[in-house]
């Protein structure tokens, strides 16, 4: 078993098919085959059923590929300390919206300060995203506000943070207390798809039954403040995210009876992930 083996591997899992796979990493399809062949004889499982000309991975394959994935990226890392042993070292920071707009750079500049020489590489995504790159080994570690679903990443909080409604100073909600049952077919400024599902307060309107109008998707936070203040709806954002426009007087915070909602920034990596620790705690 080597490390060529776990690279062909993980381009058959990811491609579907021996011949994308072959195609991709510049080799014959046999030379695919049968390094998938001497895989599953060496384990004595079935990493793939071949039904209709595709591959669909198997139980047993899921398992080895999350495995396969650190392996082949600690590899990867390997050699490129090695051959740069001389050079700065460096780690890939993921990031969900709200940390990295609020908080990440405060965080690299101190990791920066306290590592002179660190090469920092930061990914801000949804958090979807980011969970994904950390399952990919695609990033080292990341911070998110969003739920993480995946039961191979492990998670740590590190602060909280809370969700609000904000309106425009001229919206009939503006500095009033209302029940939730008011937000009810309310226009809403919303966020982009695999990230509102995972917004703890559009999952508690859904329990309570409550649907917004979602009039706007926006990938942007700042575009979804300006959207606000224009008037063309509500938005659910952190607190963090708008306590400059709710100072200036530009957006308000609109109080919700008996709702309180609260989340965690978490610090998240992959349970396979090498994490070293120095005698100082770094």
């Amino acid at each position: 078993m080597t490390i060529r083996h776990l690279r062909i591997f993980i381009a058959v899992a990811d491609c579907g098919t021996m011949r994308k796979a072959a195609e991709e990493l510049y080799i014959s399809q046999p030379s695919v085959s049968q390094a998938i062949r001497e895989i599953e004889e060496y384990y004595h499982v079935r990493l793939f059923e071949r039904l209709s000309k595709r591959l669909y991975i198997t139980e047993s394959g899921k398992s080895m590929l999350s495995y396969a994935r650190h392996i082949v990226s600690a590899f990867n890392n390997m050699e490129e300390a090695m051959n740069n042993a001389e050079s700065e070292p460096k780690i890939r920071i993921g990031s969900s919206v709200t940390v990295g707009t609020v908080l990440l750079n405060d965080w690299v500049t101190e990791l920066e300060r306290q590592i002179p020489d660190i090469d920092v590489r930061v990914t801000v995504n949804n958090t979807t995203a980011i969970e994904g790159g950390i399952c990919k080994s695609e990033l080292d570690l990341a911070v998110v506000e969003g739920v993480v679903q995946n039961e191979e990443i492990i998670s740590r909080i590190i602060c909280k943070d809370e969700i609000v409604i904000i309106v425009n100073r001229q919206h009939p909600y503006a500095g009033k207390k209302i029940t939730i049952e008011m937000l009810n077919g309310q226009p809403l400024i919303s966020r982009e798809q695999g990230s509102a599902e995972r917004n703890q307060f559009e999952r508690l309107m859904a329990e309570n039954d409550i649907h917004m109008e979602k009039k706007w998707c926006c990938t942007n936070t700042e575009a979804i403040k300006r959207a606000v203040m224009a008037g063309k709806g509500i938005a659910i954002l952190s607190k963090r995210l708008v306590e400059k426009e709710v100072e200036q007087g530009k957006l308000h915070i609109v109080t919700v009876d008996n709702v309180h909602v609260e989340r965690n920034f978490k610090l998240i990596y992959h349970k396979n992930k090498f994490i070293y620790s120095s005698d100082d705690g770094i």
